[in-house]
């Protein structure tokens, strides 16, 4: 088993984003749900630390991921190293108090997330966020050292995608959680899933249609803005000579439409800096319709990223200064 949309690239890759987006939602429902039923959901410290297997890899680790960063200690009974590591990871599990769920892998068993994970040794530790996985360290660290990778892993977490952690009782019975309710079905859920299923098989004409249908139904619907906004970038792209269009932006700092093309190459590469960043000293070169054709680009590219990264936060005031 795959687990899908993970990134170990680094890169910006759309699937995380659209993962990001769900995973923001997801955890915005969940504590909605457990506000109404009076703080129900709580786990007992012990369930912070689990042990995972392929089975249960999808639901313990991808779907946990939507509701709180997932540690991930991958060890072995006869590794002398991981003997140290486990037990303040476990520690500091519990003493996070909810804001990150521990879970211990032992390779030995489960050779095939190993190879997955591309790990070449003991002890190895990752993180899964919203369905992307983040590696941390490998090999023995200090405690401090632990402690700021864990902090700025919360941070991410909470600032990208609205993981705010889970709800620790002290006096909850361990496994005691109740399961988490399923979303109730929306009125436009077929047409997304179709959109999705498009999209995922390169049917980039059809997925953007399929949005285009979903917000001509609910032109609020975040979930076809975010979508359609991916599948027309792509749709953008697709076919294109990379090295002609930076050959030509390179050749045509003045040319409107070889800056955007660059710039839409960018960002599918994961250079979301260079995109935002080249299309707005784009804009403080052109004037009339040029410079409202580039600005509305740049719009449509903070859709892609999500307006909550810090990056569209940081590149939204560059936009703002340029203008005006």
């Amino acid at each position: 088993m795959q687990p899908r949309n993970m990134s170990m690239s680094g890169v910006v890759d759309l699937a995380a984003v659209k993962a990001a987006q769900e995973a923001k939602a997801k955890a915005e429902q969940a504590r909605a749900q457990s506000a109404r039923e009076g703080g129900a959901g709580a786990i007992s410290p012990a369930d912070l630390v689990i042990d995972v297997d392929e089975a249960g890899f999808e639901r313990d680790v991808l779907q946990r991921s939507a509701e709180v960063p997932v540690v991930i200690d991958f060890w072995a009974e006869w590794c002398e190293p991981c003997k140290q590591l486990s037990p303040v990871l476990e520690r500091l599990a519990v003493e996070y108090n909810g804001r990150f769920l521990l879970a211990k892998i032992d390779v030995d068993a489960n050779q095939m997330l190993m190879q997955q994970f591309g790990i070449q040794g003991i002890p190895a530790v990752f993180a899964v966020v919203a369905g992307q996985a983040l590696p941390l360290f490998q090999g023995a660290a200090g405690e401090a050292q632990i402690r700021q990778t864990l902090d700025q892993l919360v941070q991410v977490g909470e600032q990208r995608f609205g993981l705010t952690g889970l709800t620790v009782d002290p006096e909850a019975e361990p496994g005691g959680a109740p399961e988490a309710s399923e979303r109730p079905a929306g009125p436009h859920d077929g047409l997304l899933e179709a959109a999705v299923r498009a999209l995922d098989s390169g049917d980039l004409s059809g997925a953007v249609q399929a949005y285009k249908n979903v917000l001509n139904e609910d032109p609020g619907n975040e979930e076809a803005k975010l979508g359609l906004a991916q599948a027309e970038l792509l749709q953008r792209v697709q076919g294109v000579d990379p090295q002609q269009v930076r050959r030509d932006a390179a050749d045509k700092p003045a040319d409107v439409q070889a800056q955007i093309a660059a710039a839409d190459l960018d960002l599918v590469g994961g250079h979301v800096e260079d995109a935002f960043g080249r299309l707005i000293e784009t804009v403080q070169r052109t004037v009339g319709d040029d410079r409202d054709t580039v600005r509305m680009r740049l719009l449509e590219l903070f859709e892609v990223v999500g307006p909550d990264d810090p990056r569209v936060i940081a590149a939204r005031r560059a936009l703002a200064r340029a203008l005006f």
